[in-house]
């Protein structure tokens, strides 16, 4: 039991990581849109996953049904599609602060309702570290609401509403996505990712003659050649490779092994490591309260790690007796 829960621990950490890299997208694709990277990662990763189920193809065939491609698809959907479309929205027109302020919702959301519908923890031991977690991300995010912060935005009666969806999109797809794993405990971690990862392709493409009439993508302007698109080419299959593949499949596994309301306290890891990646980015080191503030969430992971094991031991040596 212990190995199972060290586990999903770390595949949540390492998702948390993996996700956390897109915060440095906008700063290494030089004059192309969010949406050619966002294009071009996501078919990256449908081949990824039709290699996976085709690798597998001998043991996976009878994961193959209608039933199960349209759940994946439906989960990309909400979960990658849906929730880019409402951040990248948030923040064309609340600003590059705002938007991500309020995705600092998410674990917290998410921690209420996971435990709300699994019963996984007396309300008073999530207390403390759910505390925890939001005054690190109110130390975090505190100079989102300042008269600076403020200066970037075009209309925040647009951007607020779509932050708030794009919390309602990633909340959603993690109950709706453990909730799919959970009715299928035959299926490898590995296919259900696969099928998620191609169904995300698959939208994406269908989405591009929408986009492409909206002169949302620079691919068509700027050109596919090497020359101009090496630097999208290589970024966007290293973090297709890494944080969508990787951080879908360790996603999986942790929602496999841990209940809702720990994975949701885990993922906020994803901020910290996210502050750390965009201060590497601006060459600077951070201020006292971005200091304070990690540390101040990763307290909050920590007890909540250890709220969680100590009340399993306690399960388990209630129920060997």
């Amino acid at each position: 039991m212990d190995k199972r829960f060290y586990i999903g621990v770390f595949a949540a950490l390492f998702a948390a990581f993996a996700f956390s890299l897109n915060f440095i997208v906008p700063f290494i694709i030089g004059d192309y849109s969010t949406f050619d990277f966002a294009l071009f990662r996501h078919v990256v990763s449908a081949l990824v996953g039709l290699c996976i189920l085709f690798s597998e193809k001998c043991g996976v065939m009878h994961h193959l049904t209608l039933r199960n491609w349209l759940s994946a698809t439906w989960l990309a959907f909400i979960g990658y599609v849906g929730y880019f479309l409402t951040v990248t929205g948030g923040a064309i027109f609340s600003g590059p602060v705002i938007a991500p302020a309020f995705l600092g919702l998410v674990p917290i959301v998410l921690a209420i309702v996971g435990n709300q519908r699994q019963g996984s923890l007396p309300w008073r031991y999530l207390l403390m570290p759910l505390t925890l977690v939001l005054i690190g991300l109110v130390l975090v995010n505190g100079t989102a609401f300042t008269a600076e912060g403020l200066k970037s935005f075009r209309s925040l009666w647009i951007g607020i509403p779509l932050a708030l969806a794009a919390v309602a999109l990633w909340v959603w797809f993690a109950i709706a996505n453990q909730a799919a794993i959970v009715t299928r405990p035959e299926m490898p971690a590995g296919v259900w990712s696969a099928l998620i990862l191609v169904g995300g392709g698959i939208l994406m493409l269908a989405l591009y003659p929408v986009g492409a009439a909206l002169d949302l993508f620079q691919l068509p302007k700027l050109g596919f050649g090497w020359d101009a698109a090496g630097s999208l080419y290589l970024w966007g299959t290293s973090l297709a490779l890494l944080a969508t593949v990787c951080g879908v499949w360790a996603w999986n596994v942790a929602s496999r092994s841990l209940p809702v309301a720990l994975t949701a306290q885990l993922i906020v890891a994803e901020t910290a490591f996210g502050v750390i990646g965009g201060l590497v980015v601006h060459g600077r080191w951070p201020t006292g309260i971005e200091c304070a503030g990690v540390a101040v969430l990763i307290a909050g992971v920590v007890l909540s790690i250890r709220v969680f094991h100590e009340r399993q031991v306690r399960s388990g040596k209630a129920l060997s007796q």
